[in-house]
């Protein structure tokens, strides 16, 4: 079984693809990531932010994303969210990554957990180019 390095098993999205065309893996369970909260970058109709690429925070990143406006580093315990610091895994909105990509600030991607609706907004050449997980 695959084991990322916050120790999350794989077997991600039940018949969900990755960028990769594999079966997707899951993101993070600490934090509990995906749109849906179970730890993957599945994707639906319920989710116009488009949550599929599996970002490794970054305090680069975290400072970008927060100048502008979506602080990701500050918990909010009324709606669960614990607040994100470098290092975390988190299922991050393709457009937002796209943004930060186009500015010099994207962090890293683990692919195997980025599911192939992020190909809708970013393409598979500049996301490979920040694999976390392609040796």
């Amino acid at each position: 079984m695959f084991r990322d390095e916050t120790g999350n098993g794989g077997g991600g999205g039940r018949g969900e693809r990755n960028v990769l065309g594999e079966p997707l893996e899951s993101c993070s369970t600490q934090p509990l990531t995906g749109f849906f909260r179970d730890g993957c970058c599945k994707t639906g109709p319920q989710d116009p932010g488009s949550h599929t690429v599996c970002a490794l925070m970054s305090d680069e990143f975290l400072a970008f994303s927060k100048a502008r406006g979506n602080d990701l580093s500050t918990p909010l315990p009324a709606y669960g969210f614990p607040g994100l610091k470098a290092g975390d895994r988190w299922c991050l909105c393709a457009p937002r990554w796209q943004e930060a990509f186009l500015c010099g600030a994207a962090p890293r991607v683990a692919l195997r957990a980025t599911h192939e609706g992020a190909l809708a907004h970013c393409a598979l050449g500049d996301l490979k180019i920040f694999a976390a997980d392609l040796s």
